[in-house]
């Protein structure tokens, strides 16, 4: 169901494949997780991308015939920690390793859910297609959607798609902030893998560093948020492979007309691999 390769950069990519149209079932919720714990501990991954071997489908939704299968009786409980799929989503939310999510098709529900959990999600104009279907089946997202999704965009459009049940296209998530960007789809693939691998060559400290940093933003006050951050500016500034990284900025334009017309090539070449 998970096809998962590890490249020499240290990308890890997941495809799911989970004919027809990847049901998220309990099989692929376990290798799911079992994904994510592999990525936030192995010290050869520095950066995931979750995809599907089906351009159709990412990932449709949560397996509806599961929750029929699994009666409830009694009162609903209300639990004290967080599900085996709420887990599975805030292990690639606070994974210190950055995920990219590649849409190139369908995603609803439970799917969308995981997807939102993820850094950075990005979809194929014409073809990406969002839906939470659950409302209209009678129950609610049950996946952090409700409370993950408002935090990216705000609760009238929350309502708007958790409510109306309705297709979102790629280009009206990407304006609203559930895509990072819509692609032509020839372009999806290619900008993911530039940008994954972009990532993977930049220190993993810092990388790390720079997500915990944003991710305090959803979490703690602003001035709290600060705190942090100065508190993780200056773990960094004490690492050996940063500082000879600003050496080399500088000795090859950096702080130049030239170079910092063109800072973004110029910070890729900075780093030992580059010579």
């Amino acid at each position: 169901m998970l096809e998962v390769e590890v490249s020499d950069a240290g990308v890890a990519v997941a495809a799911i494949d989970a004919p027809p149209v990847n049901v998220m079932t309990a099989k692929l919720l376990y290798e799911l997780h079992t994904f994510g714990q592999c990525v936030r501990d192995d010290p050869g991954v520095r950066v995931a991308v979750l995809r599907s071997a089906n351009p159709e489908f990412f990932i449709a939704h949560f397996d509806v015939q599961l929750l029929l299968d699994s009666p409830r009786e009694g009162e609903a409980q209300r639990a004290e920690t967080p599900n085996l799929f709420h887990q599975m989503c805030e292990l690639f939310r606070t994974s210190p390793k950055p995920t990219l999510v590649e849409i190139a098709g369908r995603v609803g529900g439970g799917g969308h859910e995981l997807a939102m959990a993820c850094d950075m999600r990005f979809g194929a104009l014409g073809q990406t297609v969002i839906n939470q279907m659950e409302v209209p089946l009678g129950i609610i997202p049950g996946g952090t959607g409700t409370q993950r999704m408002p935090r990216l965009i705000g609760s009238g459009r929350t309502l708007e798609i958790i409510l109306g049940g309705d297709d979102i296209d790629a280009a009206t998530a990407a304006d609203w902030g559930l895509l990072n960007r819509a692609l032509p789809p020839d372009e999806l693939r290619p900008f993911v893998d530039r940008l994954a691998n972009r990532i993977a060559s930049f220190p993993p400290a810092a990388v790390a560093a720079a997500k915990a940093s944003i991710l305090h933003a959803d979490e703690l006050p602003l001035a709290d948020g600060m705190v942090e951050e100065a508190y993780l500016f200056e773990q960094t500034m004490r690492n050996p492979e940063a500082r000879e990284r600003m050496a080399t900025f500088m000795a090859r334009g950096g702080q130049t007309r030239d170079g910092e017309l063109s800072v973004a090539d110029l910070s890729m070449g900075v780093g030992p691999e580059a010579g």
